[in-house]
Order: C-alpha cells, then sequence, then structure tokens
C-alpha cells in the first residue's frame, strides 16, 4: 500500500540535502527511523499517504506551509529547566556580579535556540533571584530567544506549561514563585519574568547582524546537529556578535577544539565557558 511506501535511498538523501542547505543539520546514514517519527503526524495533518510523498512535496518549493511544518517537525529538540544547573550558577555567582560593574547593570543575552522557552525563561528566573539577593543591584537583563521554528516561538511567547513540563527540572520553589494557574490546568511565567524575554524567529545559517550585540549567548546542545564547516561558521558569527570579553554557553558535551580559535575556555569547577577574545 502506498501508505507503507519506505523511502528509497535516493529520496533519504534528497531530504538529507534539503535539510542540510534549510537549516544546517545533517542527518547521518542511519537515521530514517527519526525522520519516520518526527514527519508520520505530518502525514495525517496534510492528507499525504505516504512519506515518500510528503518528502516530494517538502522538496517543492511551492509547498510553504509543508516546508515550514516539515522544518518545526525536524528542528524541536528535548529541553528543560535549567539545565544541567552550571550555567546558571555560573550567572549569578560570576557574570552578573561582573557585568553588573562594566555594564552599569544593562545584560544583554541571547538564548540562541529558545525552543519552546525553558531556557530563555530559566536565564531571567536566575536573573530575577540574583536581584533578590541583591537589594538595590542595577541589574538589568534583557533575553533574547530565537529559534527557526515557528511553532516553538508561540510556544515561548504563550509561556504555558503543563504539569510534564514543569516537572523537568523545575523545582517546587521556583514553580511557586515564578508560575501562575493558567486555564486547562495549565501553568504561566509570570508577567515579571516574561517582560524580560522577547522572541524572534531566526535561522543560525543566517547573518546576525541586526540582532546587534550581546553580553552573554546561550547555544547549549545544538552545535552537535550540525557540519563542522557549519559550526565554525556560526561560531565565527556568535563572536562578531559578542561585546569585547563577552561569554558564550555551549552544551555541556559539545566542545569548540579545531573549530573556533575566537575564544578562551574557562574552566569553572563545575563547567565550561567560552570567553570571546578580546
Amino acid at each position: 500500500m502506498a501508505a507503507n511506501k519506505r523511502l528509497d535511498e535516493a529520496e533519504y538523501n534528497q531530504f538529507r540535502d534539503f535539510l542540510e542547505q534549510q537549516c544546517g543539520i545533517v542527518l547521518g546514514d542511519n537515521k530514517l527511523y527519526l525522520v519516520k517519527s518526527r514527519l508520520a503526524p505530518l502525514m495525517a495533518r496534510f492528507d499525504v499517504p505516504s512519506l515518500s510523498e510528503l518528502v516530494q512535496k517538502t522538496l517543492s518549493p511551492s509547498s510553504r506551509q509543508i516546508r515550514s511544518a516539515v522544518i518545526d517537525a525536524m528542528t524541536t529538540n528535548e529541553t528543560l529547566w535549567f539545565r544541567d544547573n552550571y550555567p546558571y550558577d555560573l550567572l549569578k555567582n560570576k557574570l552578573f556580579p561582573e557585568l553588573e560593574e562594566t555594564k552599569r547593570g544593562n545584560v544583554k543575552i541571547w538564548s540562541a535556540a529558545s525552543s519552546s522557552g525553558q531556557e530563555p525563561y530559566s536565564i531571567c528566573m536566575t536573573a530575577a533571584e540574583y536581584k533578590a539577593s541583591k537589594p538595590g543591584s542595577p541589574l538589568n537583563v534583557s533575553v533574547l530567544g530565537t529559534d527557526i521554528s515557528n511553532a516553538m516561538l508561540d510556544h515561548c511567547k504563550g509561556a504555558e506549561y503543563d504539569g510534564l513540563a514543569l516537572a523537568r527540572g523545575l523545582s517546587t520553589e521556583r514553580r511557586d514563585k515564578f508560575f501562575e494557574d493558567s486555564e486547562n490546568g495549565m501553568m504561566r511565567v509570570k508577567r515579571e519574568i516574561r517582560t524580560m524575554a522577547n522572541f524572534r524567529h531566526m535561522n543560525l545559517l543566517d547573518s546576525y547582524t541586526l540582532l546587534g550585540k550581546f553580553d552573554i549567548i546561550f547555544c547549549r546542545n545544538v552545535l552537535i546537529y550540525f557540519s563542522q564547516e557549519v559550526k565554525a561558521q556560526i561560531l565565527s558569527q556568535f563572536a562578531q556578535s559578542l561585546n569585547p570579553n563577552g561569554y558564550l554557553f555551549l552544551g555541556a558535551s559539545e566542545s569548540m577544539s579545531g573549530i573556533s580559535d575566537d575564544y578562551n575556555m574557562l574552566r569553572c569547577n563545575p563547567g565550561i565557558v567560552y570567553q570571546k577574545k578580546s
């Protein structure tokens, strides 16, 4: 039956090329299962009888709605609150105190793959906790969250999360402090936290010039999906987007060794942060 038709090797390779060209993601030879699991729900949504036909429609420039949905499906990654903890501890214990003096309190942070919002809002909560611990602090943090997925950006802007999402990395204390009841059993990030963050669509393969300059960039657990060439391009653009001596956080398992020499690696026990070379 057509509905069960598998992708042949040529079609899979065409799809791999499309995904890398559009958003830099590199699929390995053994990732067909991932493509199937991510795209299967779209077959019913767009009334397409086979995975093969869905891929062919995706490759057509005229199928903009399907293309957008496929990119959303393939670039949506797992996330959680305060992931790995150490970046947020470093913000409170080292970076905020330092930048509070050198930047006169105004600190701009970019969450470069904001997914469903847990990272940028975790940054905002950390800033709120820091200010609460330092009465009279002039710290004024603004966070820009960007993502290639419009669906995820809508989620970020809505700032509503169900019990399962809230259970992933968020303490009861923080939930009670920074969230309020919403409709349908959901909880919403409180306004005082939401107003610290703005969100916009961004493809990391595009120019970052219009975003301005930042003191800190978070791009965690994203570079692992890119080729070495694209990683080097992104890291170079991040360096250009950072203010002098600005900081870059990568994922705990990510490294820029052999890819970029624009940064100094700082070991912070625990964790690593990269500082732009002056």
